[in-house]
């Protein structure tokens, strides 16, 4: 199995759940050249990463890499036996991809990702752009976790690491979350997962 990553938030929760279960793979560090080329393409057409490839199987978008890692090594953080448990995770990804990702992306972007790639200064009006999605949508994650370790069934599944990924970054990113104080603790208790922690692959 080999699984192209870059250092960024997708590639980062694929990552986290390699780790996490113990996957046996060859973790392929791609540059931006690499995902331009021919080869790559013939991978993965949006030309990003992650990438999965085990034997005859080539997978992209994390969360479906995520659900196969998952039933390769018989992990319940996909529950790929249980239809109802799977609408629970299924929600919480489409919520992320749909609504999260919108509300935490700008800051993410403009700390973390041009700090990364070196392409200048975070933006304060593209901040004050993002803020009112921010208000809009973290209530409703909070609400969800006042009484919750984790976002979906009870316990971790891949639901946690994909809503996790950019939010991760909040301190370093002046993403203003102090005021949703169920989402901190819910961010913090991910950071005692070893594998979350630290999901990057020795070079």
């Amino acid at each position: 199995m080999q699984i192209y990553w870059i250092k960024a938030q997708a590639p980062l929760r694929t990552l986290a759940v390699a780790k996490h279960l113990g996957i046996d793979a060859e973790f392929i560090h791609a540059n931006f050249a690499h995902l331009k080329s021919g080869d790559y393409a013939r991978l993965n057409p949006n030309l990003n990463a992650p990438t999965l490839v085990d034997g005859e199987t080539v997978l992209w978008e994390s969360s479906a890499i995520n659900a196969y890692l998952c039933i390769k090594a018989g992990s319940d953080m996909w529950p790929a036996h249980d239809p109802l448990e799977q609408v629970q995770v299924l929600r919480w990804l489409a919520w992320n991809d749909q609504q999260w990702q919108r509300a935490v992306n700008p800051y993410y972007f403009e700390h973390v990702v041009k700090k990364t790639f070196d392409i200048g200064p975070p933006d304060p009006a593209e901040l004050a752009l993002g803020l009112p999605e921010l208000e809009k949508r973290a209530p409703v994650l909070d609400a969800h976790l006042q009484d919750r370790e984790f976002v979906a069934c009870g316990r971790l599944t891949i639901a946690d690491f994909q809503l996790g990924s950019m939010a991760r970054y909040w301190r370093e990113a002046d993403m203003p979350l102090e005021r949703w104080p169920h989402i901190v603790r819910w961010l913090d208790r991910l950071m005692e997962i070893p594998a979350w922690a630290n999901p990057w692959p020795e070079e």
